[in-house]
C-alpha cells in the first residue's frame, strides 16, 4: 500500500534548522496557519527555492528580513 503523507526532513535555507515538512498531510505541516503577507511572499519566492521552518516564516511575515 502506498504512502499518502508525504513527510519530508528539510534544512530550513534560511537559518539552518531542521524541521519536517509535511506537503501530503498539510493540516499538520508545521507551516499550516501561517498567512503570509504579500510582501513575505514576495520575498521569500525571490530567494528561496525551498520550503522554510516556521519560525523564519513567522519572522519574515513580520518584517524581519
Amino acid at each position: 500500500m502506498e504512502n499518502k503523507h508525504k513527510h519530508e526532513e528539510k534544512i530550513c535555507a534560511r537559518c539552518g534548522n531542521a524541521f519536517v515538512c509535511k506537503a501530503g498531510d498539510i493540516i499538520n505541516c508545521q507551516c499550516h496557519g501561517i498567512s503570509c503577507t504579500n510582501e513575505a511572499i514576495e520575498f521569500v519566492s525571490e530567494r528561496y527555492d525551498d520550503c522554510l521552518c516556521r519560525g523564519c516564516l513567522v519572522s519574515l511575515n513580520n518584517g524581519n528580513r
